[in-house]
């Protein structure tokens, strides 16, 4: 059977296939023919229309040609927020971060600003590194969300900006309590490392008071008091058995019911066992 038989025999059995064929080789070619178009006007009119069916990259790659034409017209403003939406529905959130940053500076009071202010950063906060790595966009994202609400506090978009903020400080603290572990676990390997662990997570307890990972973090200060305690000389031990008993009375405040408790409760019985009251 010859091709063109095979294929009127295929779309005799399956005329839906053919619909669908037809459509794509007509919309295919629909947008090769605006590509090529000179006309601004109907390239603009075609990337909105791409944009509403929810084909962005089609109507990205438009008005990436288009916005410089219609800068300082009256569909500028349009044109460059459309474009900024089109990269943060691709997740080119760098791209989108850019668009809409160049929006707000340049229509601070348009008719798009309260949305690009906050899709500039909640763009960054979708995106944002592994814990264990540089947290540069962590910073960016937060960054433009404070700037929002302090903008808009008032906004429909206000608690979402505040849980976002909530969700990467929870980030940040994941990073100090990475390295809070890996000190930690280091040990007294070339030098002391539970002091490092120790003023690591006492600063990250400072900066993310209410993190998740709050409790994990204060476990490791009364973990790494104990090995202090332990390997301690003589003549320091009964002050550092007595700052790990502290420490375990202010675990225990904070989180009585912590998932921890049971591990720094023998802790606890190690330097009661052998701290020495002074009976003079």
């Amino acid at each position: 059977m010859t091709f063109p038989n095979a294929f009127r025999h295929m779309t005799k059995k399956r005329p839906l296939l053919l619909i669908l064929l037809t459509l794509l080789v007509c919309s295919c070619g629909e947008y090769a023919k605006v590509q090529e178009s000179t006309d601004v006007m109907e390239k603009y009119q075609y990337a909105k229309k791409y944009y509403d069916e929810g084909d962005y990259r089609k109507s990205a790659e438009l008005l990436e040609v288009i916005v410089p034409y219609l800068t300082g017209s009256t569909y500028g403003e349009e044109a460059m927020y459309l474009l900024a939406q089109s990269y943060y529905h691709r997740k080119s959130y760098d791209s989108a971060y850019d668009t809409f940053k160049q929006y707000y500076n340049r229509y601070p009071n348009g008719q798009y600003d309260e949305l690009s202010r906050f899709y500039a950063g909640y763009g960054l906060a979708q995106d944002v590194r592994d814990a264990r790595l540089d947290q540069e966009q962590t910073y960016m994202a937060m960054k433009e969300l404070q700037s929002f609400l302090e903008h808009y506090p008032q906004s429909e978009k206000a608690e979402e900006a505040k849980q976002t903020l909530f969700d990467l400080q929870d980030h940040l603290a994941l990073k100090e309590l990475l390295n809070v572990e890996l000190y930690y676990n280091l040990g007294n390997y070339i030098f002391n490392n539970y002091e490092s662990a120790i003023i690591t997570a006492r600063a990250a307890l400072k900066d993310y008071p209410y993190s998740k990972y709050a409790e994990d973090i204060h476990y490791y200060i009364v973990a790494s008091m104990y090995e202090v305690a332990k390997n301690s000389v003589i003549s320091k031990q009964q002050s550092r058995l007595r700052e790990l008993r502290d420490e375990y009375y202010n675990y225990i405040n904070e989180f009585p019911e912590g998932k921890h408790r049971p591990q720094v409760e023998t802790y606890f019985q190690y330097a009661e066992k052998n701290i020495k009251e002074d009976l003079s």
